[in-house]
């Protein structure tokens, strides 16, 4: 059996005290330094005594003096352990030791660096009503169902397939599945060498920021837009041109010349939730040829429609080769699972597989085959259809409760998705009421950090996905309070 025991304790230099008491000032700071494990046992007095170069039984006597202490348990046949009365004082220890501990300043420094970092609290989901985007009900996730594909992913027949090194390749059974059961619900046709899978569209956004920066040309995007694709293209060292946006979507005509990418939300125009309409589409693609621009198309919630059809993806009219499809299962499945996937040409696609590479050789790829299993047996399907019914219940209750509480904002036309968008009136402050909302417990997304210069706070994001039917407009008449208080 192989030793347990900390290599980091060691005696001290020059200490006045004896053999026995430097033990248990050693094991107390362990201890309070939550280094050692509740639930597995201290090194023997053996083991101890031959790393401290002691007697054994100075080691025991400095157990036995920690154990008259309370700082440890001795257990029959088990050996010694952190006492419990002493693991529920750590906490309070170790934040005292902390406001105590002297900082050494970081030996650089980074500057301001622009980019928007995610707001929401860290316990967004003890809050009563979490009105916030990008997270999904726990309960409507098939737990059964992806045990059972766990389960045959870690089969012993299937383990050749993850164990080994992937180089830069991608689980053909998912390229397989993607094609088969979902691009083609989008109308979208590719081969194998016309897809990569990414760790979510995050990732996928920051790969194509890189390959393109290159270019030295500028990159265009939705203004209000994701500011997820705004931290991607900035850190990949790109210059951003906001474009305005209207009740169609992204404006072509205020596209300026010599972009080199348009990012663009189409289906649910990301944070507006307006839906790109088909004649809007035809006027971006013909832009995208007169001005030699290539758009990437992020197509979140493309099947979350509650009032009209799915729009068909604009990657499905594209002719030309010039447009990027950017997909994510994180609104489907979870986005705890982290993947997502690039739809392009082979060219692209072979320019992002190395840029991936270089980042982190290839998605995990046991994950990759848990999800293909996922596609394979059906419960995507099921799972699909499942969400879709709860949503389109949610949505409808969403969308009563704010027409009956806060009418007096302005609110987008929207055909589905997760969340709305409302906007006060001239002078309304939306990043106030997001602070004050979150003092009754209820959170909020600030509208202005979607604003490529946040420089707009009339605005904010409900969104409904977490929060359960029950409690939907309960959380709207606190919002409703508030906002009638600011006005």
């Amino acid at each position: 059996m192989a030793s347990v025991t900390p290599r980091f304790m060691k005696l001290p230099e020059n200490s006045p005290l004896s053999l026995r008491d430097q033990i248990c000032e050693v094991v107390s700071a362990a201890i309070t330094s939550e280094s050692l494990a509740h639930d597995r046992p201290l090194p023997s007095c053996r083991e101890l005594a031959e790393q401290l170069d002691v007697s054994r039984n100075t080691v025991f006597a400095a157990y036995n003096r920690l154990v008259d202490l309370e700082l440890l348990v001795s257990r029959d046949r088990s050996g010694y352990f952190v006492a419990p009365q002493a693991a529920s004082l750590q906490a309070a220890q170790s934040a005292s030791a902390d406001a105590g501990r002297r900082t050494v300043p970081c030996p650089v420094s980074f500057g301001q660096n622009n980019l928007m970092p995610v707001v929401n609290p860290l316990d967004w989901n003890a809050y009563p009503y979490p009105f916030i985007y990008n997270q999904i009900d726990p309960d409507l996730f098939p737990v059964d169902g992806w045990r059972e594909c766990t389960r045959q992913a870690l089969g012993r027949k299937q383990m050749p397939i993850w164990a080994s090194d992937s180089v830069e390749s991608d689980s053909p059974q998912l390229i397989q599945q993607l094609r088969q059961r979902l691009l083609n619900t989008r109308g979208i046709y590719a081969d194998d060498d016309e897809i990569l899978i990414t760790l979510g569209s995050q990732n996928a956004l920051y790969i194509l920021g890189t390959i393109f920066a290159k270019s030295g040309k500028p990159v265009a995007l939705e203004d209000p837009g994701f500011f997820g694709a705004r931290n991607a293209f900035r850190l990949a060292g790109t210059e951003l041109i906001g474009v305005a946006i209207d009740d169609n979507g992204i404006i072509p005509s205020a596209i300026p010349s010599g972009c080199q990418l348009v990012f663009t939300t189409p289906s649910h125009q990301f944070p507006t939730m307006v839906t790109m309409s088909q004649k809007r589409r035809e006027e971006l693609l013909e832009a995208a040829v007169a001005k030699d621009f290539l758009i990437i198309e992020d197509d979140y919630e493309a099947e979350m429609n509650y009032v009209a059809k799915s729009s068909p993806s604009m990657r499905s009219m594209d002719e030309t080769g010039r447009v990027i499809y950017v997909g994510s299962l994180s609104k489907t499945i979870s986005p705890g699972i982290r993947l997502g996937f690039i739809v392009a040409h082979r060219d692209i696609i072979r320019e992002a597989r190395i840029a991936r590479g270089v980042m982190m050789r290839h998605p995990p790829t046991i994950v990759q085959e848990i999800v293909a299993l996922f596609f394979q047996l059906g419960h995507y399907d099921s799972h699909l259809r499942n969400i879709e019914r709860r949503y389109d219940k949610r949505w409808h209750a969403m969308n009563d409760a704010i027409t009956r509480h806060l009418g007096m904002l302005q609110r987008t036309d929207s055909e589905g998705g997760t969340s709305f968008w409302l906007t006060g009136p001239e002078g309304f402050d939306a990043s106030e009421l997001a602070v004050r909302l979150r003092a009754k417990g209820v959170l909020v997304d600030r509208g202005q950090d979607y604003y490529l210069g946040m420089n707009d706070k009339r605005s904010f994001r409900l969104g409904f996905a977490y929060v359960p039917v029950s409690k939907l407009e309960a959380g709207v008449r606190v919002i409703a309070e508030e906002v009638k208080a600011l006005l």
